[in-house]
């Protein structure tokens, strides 16, 4: 409210009425009773011509009133912590604190298990922090690296071409299965092995960052998720998650893994299949759950590829976090029988915590054989949570 005082003109707003504020109502009635007052006392003086004792009363009002501008530019001042926290209370309680659906995890668990029997699905362990993708959506992916026209569909078709395709094939999953929202996402290889030692004698390449960035530009054109996929060669998993860092700190951004190319026996890749053990699946599933922890994140998703049983050692020993959601791509090609033969073998029998199904283009589609459709995949137990196309 704005008040007039002798010729000077000052504003008294307070911020808001919290405790403090029947004070300044209190002290705004005084100042102007004094004011009445002391304006009484000199206009009576002026008239019976007592110049001196108008004047002193002048200067008493001026004081008076210089004092109350004061005051009231006070209440302006910066909030103290206190202040702040009680005008701020109302909003506070509008701001919703994300919640897990606890009992929509366990539907959604149990609808992926799809009747099985045996115990095995689905997995016991901890929810996941709110934010979860999966059980809640379907990932459907490209797969691929912008230097290769022959690793796979992402890399392989023209951008517009490639994104369309995808869309057609997000789209196909969602009519197949209505109650799951299928999120499109890109899967680029990020560290790639190599048949030379190279730098380091590592036998891997790492991408240059500006593709992970155009990478990441496509995604967000199509509101996709982006996976970046890591082959070590003879380096680790420890150290090459840490070189993407800035990456996946990005609450869009995931990681993947493939013990197919990780050779600690010395072998050069693609001489031999890889393999991870526990404890490098768990390297990555402690620098993710930290990443998660202190930038705030929702869960990250993490892709392993498999298709023997040798790639993937003592299982078991594989931990289960609320930061993580752990997926096991069954990564082979071949005919349908194979492909589900090998599913039953090393995805099935060796439950981990959600599964995903890779679909080849070409090496699925040769010799005369049918690529699976997604109503045929939505039969196997349990059912993919993961979709990626090569």
């Amino acid at each position: 409210m704005r008040k007039i005082t002798s010729v000077v003109l000052c504003q008294f707003k307070p911020k808001s009425l919290p405790l403090f504020s029947i004070k300044s109502l209190y002290f705004a009635a005084f100042t102007q009773l004094y004011f009445f007052l002391n304006l009484y006392l000199i206009v009576i003086p002026l008239r019976n011509k007592n110049v001196t004792i108008g004047l002193f009363f002048c200067v008493i009002l001026a004081l008076g009133q210089f004092t109350s501008c004061e005051n009231g530019r006070s209440s302006s001042r910066p909030l103290s912590s206190v202040e702040k926290e009680a005008d701020t209370t109302q909003t506070k309680k509008s701001v919703p604190i994300p919640v897990l659906d606890s009992a929509a995890y366990d539907q959604r668990m149990l609808a992926l298990a799809n009747g099985d029997t045996t115990g095995r699905w689905p997995v016991k362990g901890p929810y996941p922090l709110p934010g979860a993708i999966v059980p809640f959506k379907r990932i459907v992916a490209y797969y691929g690296n912008l230097f290769s026209t022959r690793m796979g569909i992402l890399g392989e078709l023209p951008k517009e071409e490639m994104m369309a395709k995808l869309k057609e094939e997000v789209a196909l999953w969602e009519k197949a299965d209505s109650t799951t929202p299928v999120v499109p996402a890109l899967h680029y290889i990020a560290v790639t092995a190599q048949g030379q030692p190279g730098k380091g004698s590592k036998y891997r390449l790492r991408m240059p960052f500006h593709q992970i960035d155009t990478i990441l530009a496509w995604a967000k054109e199509m509101d996709a998720i982006v996976f970046l996929d890591i082959q070590v060669g003879h380096s680790s998993v420890k150290e090459e998650v840490e070189m993407l860092a800035p990456y996946l700190q990005l609450p869009n951004v995931h990681l993947g893994i493939d013990p197919e190319f990780s050779m600690k026996e010395g072998h050069a890749p693609g001489k031999k299949i890889g393999y991870f053990e526990a404890g490098d699946i768990n390297d990555a599933i402690d620098y993710l759950s930290d990443v998660v922890k202190a930038h705030n994140l929702p869960p990250k998703v993490l892709v392993v590829h498999r298709f023997t049983q040798g790639m993937i050692r003592d299982y078991q020993n594989i931990k289960l976090t609320p930061e993580v959601q752990i997926v096991i791509n069954m990564d082979g090609f071949g005919n349908k029988i194979l492909k589900e033969s090998t599913h039953k073998r090393y995805i099935y029998k060796e439950p981990i915590q959600f599964t995903g199904f890779k679909l080849f283009y070409k090496n699925d589609t040769q010799n005369n054989w049918q690529m699976y459709s997604p109503e045929e995949l939505l039969q196997f137990t349990p059912k993919p949570v993961y979709i990626q196309y090569q």
